[in-house]
């Protein structure tokens, strides 16, 4: 900013002059003294002008307070009105605090926010391998046909892209495990400020879909992870990622519309996964924000983007943070992803369950076979298969607790340590029983 030295005399600049043929006296005004009226002048007006601000701003008070008097009932008095006006700026300063609060979050959180981009080698003539209509000449009109012979030239192409978001100075980053799902891809990080820095695949979830990546670089910005137990229906939140792969560090607000969600997400090609208790909410998540974070108003992440819902307007779903936090701890202490394992696959009794299997009970986890002959009720050698655990029989407690579509059998195991000697109560040919299980570490 440039400083404005020139000083501004008084009025002493005014130089009397003697008109020897009257007189009358004459004044001469200096340009010193000129420069001092003019400033004056400003000085004057602005100080009206702000007494004129202020009687205005007063006016449309009280014109505010006449227009809300003249909606209200008669029976109303002035002092409820002008209560009601009061409500009416308050509610105008509330909005521009939660504007404030949006803005803020997204300058402190941003730079530590990446997009991630996937490059593969690919054939050049996959376009015209994978394109149905290579022999219509309308579509390919110069007859370009692949090869038929000889190794196909490749290059490296994009091929895909997702957001990340960094945890650790070091440079650790979560994300989604869909993004970086493919074992022949590389994977390059792209910073806020536009630096690229090739990142590698530390873990991939093989439950939730998550995956923690490391890039080699210190002193990075992190964004600090919160507590999504604590977290409301209705409260604000804002998002941030890579939507639709091209647009960096996109910016989208709404509020927590729905807590502990059960889908199916698919990828569209035929893959499903099961997410368990994920937060839903009305900010846009589009395709490519996925990874990035869901922030509360303290520019704290609750939330892991993840999946949308189609067909519908502004549902998205998002992994709660405190799951992701025990994948990445694990991740940075031990190199991998360690998980307690029980080894049974199972079905939730229901009334439904219970009258087609004929049952004795209306709650608990029924041990079954998959659809595939390699899906077996019990993983041979397991921990269950250690303790005795057998097809159709029925988990009824774990440590006490009831197992029922509130504590589901996997929600319970996942709360739990790898070694952790723990107590089942179980159902098996009509008997109650308990048996000692130790769990053991998921490979």
């Amino acid at each position: 900013m440039t400083e404005i030295n020139d000083e501004v005399s008084d009025f002493s600049g005014v130089e009397k002059v003697r008109d020897e043929k009257s007189d009358n006296c004459n004044y001469k005004i200096s340009k010193k003294a000129l420069i001092g009226v003019l400033v004056l002048t400003i000085a004057i007006s602005t100080f009206l002008g702000g007494i004129a601000g202020f009687l205005a701003s007063e006016t449309s008070v009280s014109g505010l307070r006449g227009a809300v008097e003249a909606l209200l009932p008669q029976d109303v008095t002035q002092q409820q009105a002008r209560e009601l006006t009061s409500a009416t700026k308050a509610g105008t300063v509330k909005v521009l605090e939660e504007e404030s609060s949006v803005i803020k979050v997204v300058e402190d959180v941003s730079p530590a926010v990446v997009s991630i981009i996937v490059s593969k080698d690919v054939s050049k003539l996959d376009e015209f391998a994978l394109n149905p209509f290579f022999d219509d000449p309308f579509f390919n009109p110069f007859g370009l046909r692949p090869l038929p012979q000889g190794e196909p030239e490749t290059e490296k192409r994009e091929i895909g892209g997702g957001t990340g978001f960094v945890v650790s100075s070091d440079g650790f980053i979560i994300t989604n495990r869909h993004v970086v799902d493919d074992l022949e891809a590389d994977y390059t990080v792209v910073m806020n400020d536009g630096q690229k820095i090739e990142a590698k695949v530390l873990a991939r979830d093989t439950v939730m879909d998550l995956a923690v990546i490391k890039v080699e670089k210190n002193d990075l910005p992190i964004i600090e992870l919160g507590d999504s137990d604590v977290l409301k229906i209705g409260q604000t939140v804002v998002a941030i990622g890579n939507s639709l792969g091209e647009f960096r560090n996109t910016v989208s607000k709404g509020i927590i519309s729905g807590l502990k969600r059960n889908v199916n997400a698919g990828d569209g090609f035929g893959q499903t996964e099961l997410l368990e208790e994920v937060i839903q909410t009305d900010a846009a998540i589009n395709p490519g924000n996925s990874g990035g974070p869901i922030l509360n108003l303290q520019g704290q992440v609750v939330g892991v983007n993840v999946a949308m819902a189609q067909g519908a307007e502004n549902i998205g779903f998002a992994i709660p943070i405190n799951e992701v936090k025990k994948i990445y701890q694990s991740v940075k202490t031990t190199g991998k992803i360690v998980r307690p394992y029980l080894g049974v696959r199972y079905m939730l009794v229901n009334e439904q369950v219970k009258t087609e299997n004929n049952l004795p009970v209306v709650y608990g986890a029924l041990i079954v076979r998959g659809n595939r002959p390699s899906e077996l009720a019990v993983s041979p050698g397991g921990p269950a298969d250690k303790a005795g655990i057998v097809e159709n029989d029925i988990v009824l407690e774990i440590n006490g607790t009831k197992i029922d579509q509130d504590n589901d059998l996997a929600k319970v195991i996942k709360k739990l340590n790898v070694g952790d000697q723990i107590s089942m109560k179980i159902l098996t040919k009509g008997e109650e029983k308990s048996v000692t299980v130790l769990l053991e570490e998921a490979n």
